[in-house]
């Protein structure tokens, strides 16, 4: 692990640098406290220096919040919509860059010798593991304030209508928040003539959509995801919802390694065309959209001959001019495959009716749409 070094009062000091989002180490690390005004905050952050916290820990909440006020809060609506989507991502990179330049040093045990901090051992073991030797380490603010919510989902889960259960996420893996995917998934009928199919998940993540159709009846479901706290997370609520005998989940980047083919192939891939700027946008933001386009050429090699492939991709992309829909439908049919059908519904978080949000003419009219996906035949809907 990388580390970083400062001087304070007269010593100098060495800590493991721990950051999730791959930022990089501050070339230099200012000590401050509560006197630290958030304007100064803001200079010596775009300097590039990281800002250790040393006085009351609240405050240093407080800064952060102050700093972000004072950062551009609009982006301009005047362009195109991929315009203004590239300028509302970068924005939001530099906010967070410079947010994260607030630092809070970690004890060898996770705790934090600050003011009123709160104890958040516990919630550092679940993203960090056990601790390894007796280093302190010093860790962003902005990353902390993560680390301590992701406990919260994987302690109390989320929970999932269709599956009449809670659903447990880890750090570092996307969290099912969106639950009209799932009620999709859970509400399509399986490929005629096969009622207890076979069924691989592709990119599980928490295992979400392997629950759901291991409790709709598949007689077998293999989930694979390339990360690995993905799939320690799936195996765990798989074996909680008492699904392990038909579940298996395998690190993988998309298929399982054996030759065996499937009735039904279910992958909810990145949505957006885009470069990730952390791990965990790698459940957002799909490179050339090379996710989504290995999975629909490899598709028809796993299938059944009756099989389906159901592909759940929102349409954000298109109203953001990032994807069209005949590129999409281009991919479809140069893969061999062809549309037996399509169901769609609108989202339903809160950021589809906030009028202030840059992105929200396209969030309004966006639609998440499960496309099943056959080899031959004749197309259903397009």
């Amino acid at each position: 692990m990388t580390t970083v070094n400062w001087t304070e009062n007269g010593t100098r000091r060495t800590a493991l640098w721990r950051a999730g989002n791959g930022a990089p180490v501050p070339p230099g690390i200012v000590v401050v406290d509560d006197r630290l005004a958030a304007s100064a905050a803001l200079r010596l952050a775009r300097s590039g220096s990281g800002l250790l916290w040393r006085g009351d820990f609240p405050n240093a909440r407080q800064l952060m919040n102050a700093m972000s006020r004072r950062l551009p809060q609009r982006v301009s609506q005047e362009s195109e919509p991929a315009e203004v989507f590239r300028a509302h991502r970068q924005a939001r990179s530099e906010r967070a860059a410079l947010l994260g330049k607030v630092l809070i040093a970690l004890e060898h045990d996770y705790s934090i010798r600050l003011p009123r901090a709160p104890d958040v051992t516990a919630a550092c073991e679940h993203a960090f593991g056990q601790p390894a030797d007796d280093r302190v380490s010093l860790v962003s603010l902005p990353e902390l304030v993560g680390v301590i919510g992701a406990h919260e989902w994987h302690r109390k889960g989320i929970d999932i209508a269709a599956l009449g259960a809670r659903i447990h996420p880890s750090y570092g893996v996307f969290a099912p928040t969106r639950d009209e995917y799932v009620d999709l998934v859970a509400g399509v009928a399986f490929p005629q003539g096969v009622d207890h199919p076979v069924v691989f998940d592709i990119g599980t993540g928490t295992g979400v959509l392997a629950a759901i159709l291991a409790k709709r009846g598949a007689r077998e479901v293999v989930a694979t995801d390339i990360n690995p706290r993905a799939v320690r997370c799936a195996r765990e609520n798989m074996r909680r919802l008492g699904f392990s005998d038909r579940g298996r989940v395998a690190e993988a980047d998309l298929w399982p390694g054996s030759q065996q083919r499937a009735d039904l192939i279910v992958c909810n891939p990145p949505w957006l065309p885009g470069h990730p700027t952390s791990p965990l946008e790698l459940g957002i933001y799909d490179p050339a959209s090379d996710v989504l386009n290995r999975f629909l050429s490899e598709l028809p090699q796993h299938l059944t001959p009756r099989g389906e492939g159901w592909l759940i991709l929102s349409d954000l992309a298109e109203h953001l001019g990032l994807r069209t829909r005949d590129e999409l439908l281009a991919r479809i049919g140069d893969a061999g495959l062809v549309v037996a059908g399509r169901h769609e519904t609108s989202p339903r978080h809160s950021r589809s009716t906030d009028s202030t949000d840059p992105l929200h003419a396209a969030r309004s009219r966006e639609r998440t749409v499960l496309w099943r996906l056959a080899q031959g035949g004749s197309s259903g809907q397009s």
